[in-house]
């Protein structure tokens, strides 16, 4: 068999990732649902705090408002860092839950509002608000009377 090979005609090379576009409206949909399930997360914080949350109503109040703020925060870093929102949103969920536990186990409440803050540091210079109220939800979960 014999293969003729034009010497004038460059070889193609082929696109190592084309953008066709069902590709870019799969990215669009992970997007999407990765914002959406963080969205289902923080409902579910919200849910948990005014079912079982403190006893201290003005703490509850301000802990909401705190989740609504982050619940912006995340949905704006979600659109360019889904992965990062989403450990936001998950270590907020595990923080929240210890800290509102009847029997808080103070070293695993600790442990998971490190987890919390370490989760948001390296969006310090381009997301501060979001760096802020990460920080107040840790102090807040902290002085739940641990």
């Amino acid at each position: 068999m014999n293969i003729k090979v034009n010497p004038d005609r460059e070889p193609r090379t082929p696109n190592p990732e084309p953008r066709t576009l069902s590709a870019c409206f799969a990215a669009r949909l992970d997007v999407f649902l990765g914002g959406r399930m963080i969205q289902d997360t923080i409902a579910k914080i919200e849910e948990r705090l005014r079912q079982s949350g403190p006893a201290d109503e003005a703490k509850r109040a301000e802990l909401l408002a705190l989740l609504a703020s982050l619940k912006a925060e995340v949905g704006r870093l979600s659109e360019t860092h889904a992965a990062q929102a989403q450990s936001i949103a998950g270590f907020t969920a595990v923080s929240a839950h210890e800290a509102t536990r009847e029997q808080k186990d103070p070293r695993l409440v600790q442990l998971s509002l490190k987890g919390l803050a370490s989760s948001v540091e390296e969006f310090e210079a381009s997301h501060p608000r979001l760096v802020e109220v990460v920080n107040r939800i840790c102090t807040t979960l902290s002085n739940l009377g641990i």
